[in-house]
């Protein structure tokens, strides 16, 4: 008896092939359910299409039919080309025709894509926006700074930390976070009064400076994921000068050429400050300096020119 849905006698797998002799008129013929002689009887039998595609292929090896019931051990090497064979079409034959794969959700925690925004940042209010000159100033000593911390970075790499330095796991966000801002303005989630740097100070509380012995230690990776947890931090926050120290160190750090996470962010980087800066009541405000120069740097050192300051 043939099995419903195939034209050959056992079930389509790696070495169960129709010989390439048979034409394709005559698969053609079975598809369409026209009776079409095979094998010296005539016949009609219903094709799937995706068994069709399949027995279209050449046969590879001469194999003959074998009981699919039949048991066998997997534990059981194969003792020669034949049972080898046979163990194929059994494996074949056993495997299901929809795999779902499990997903753990956890693994997809972060974006696995990069949305760019094309939008450019907010017009700075009048008076408030930077001359041409001071932007390339910036420009030109952040060139500099940079090679300086490519350079003499093995050496701040091997220099040893104070025993209260622990840095967090690069996929620690919230251990970032306090690392940078300190536990005292995690906690309040608010602008806390900024402390100056002393002996003796808790820089657990307040955060740790970007200290070259420090960023040295973080590779690329670290640097793009402290990046962007420091990013959605500010995104619902106002600006401190904690944290743009961080911002101008990490930029300092950032390879070029940029990755799209990277790029991405850091212009989500200059599009916040400009929002932020439209909220600023004064020009004299000193946080509208520190914000000039992120979107300036985004804008002019990392190539972003549609989201650079008109000069006053």
């Amino acid at each position: 008896m043939q099995p419903a849905g195939f034209l050959c006698g056992s079930p389509p797998c790696a070495c169960s092939w129709w010989p390439p002799r048979r034409s394709l008129r005559r698969l053609r013929r079975a598809y369409s359910g026209r009776p079409s002689r095979l094998a010296g009887a005539r016949t009609m039998a219903w094709v799937p299409a995706e068994s069709a595609v399949e027995e279209l292929m050449p046969r590879l090896l001469p194999v003959e039919p074998c009981d699919l019931t039949e048991g066998f051990d997997p534990s059981v090497p194969p003792r020669t080309p034949q049972e080898y064979l046979r163990r194929v079409q059994i494996e074949a034959a056993q495997c299901p025709d929809v795999v779902v794969a499990q997903i753990d959700p956890k693994k997809l925690k972060r974006k696995q894509s990069v949305n760019i925004s094309l939008s450019g940042c907010q017009p700075a209010p009048e008076g408030y926006s930077p001359t041409l000159q001071w932007q390339q100033q910036q420009v030109a000593h952040f060139s500099t700074v940079r090679q300086s911390v490519h350079k003499h970075r093995n050496h701040w790499k091997s220099q040893q930390l104070d025993s209260n330095v622990a840095m967090p796991k690069s996929e620690d966000e919230e251990g970032w976070k306090k690392f940078c801002l300190g536990e005292r303005l995690c906690a309040e989630g608010a602008t806390g009064p900024s402390t100056e740097e002393s002996p003796g100070i808790d820089y657990v509380q307040i955060g740790f400076p970007p200290l070259l012995s420090i960023v040295s230690r973080m590779n690329q990776a670290t640097i793009t994921s402290v990046l962007e947890y420091l990013s959605n931090w500010f995104g619902e926050r106002d600006f401190t000068p904690e944290l743009g120290r961080w911002f101008y160190a990490l930029l300092a750090c950032l390879e070029k050429p940029l990755l799209p996470e990277a790029h991405s962010l850091i212009r989500q980087l200059a599009r916040r400050c400009s929002e932020v800066r439209l909220l600023v009541g004064s020009k004299d405000d000193e946080r509208v300096p520190a914000l000039n120069l992120l979107i300036c740097l985004v804008s002019r050192y990392f190539d972003q020119r549609d989201l650079a300051d008109e000069p006053s």
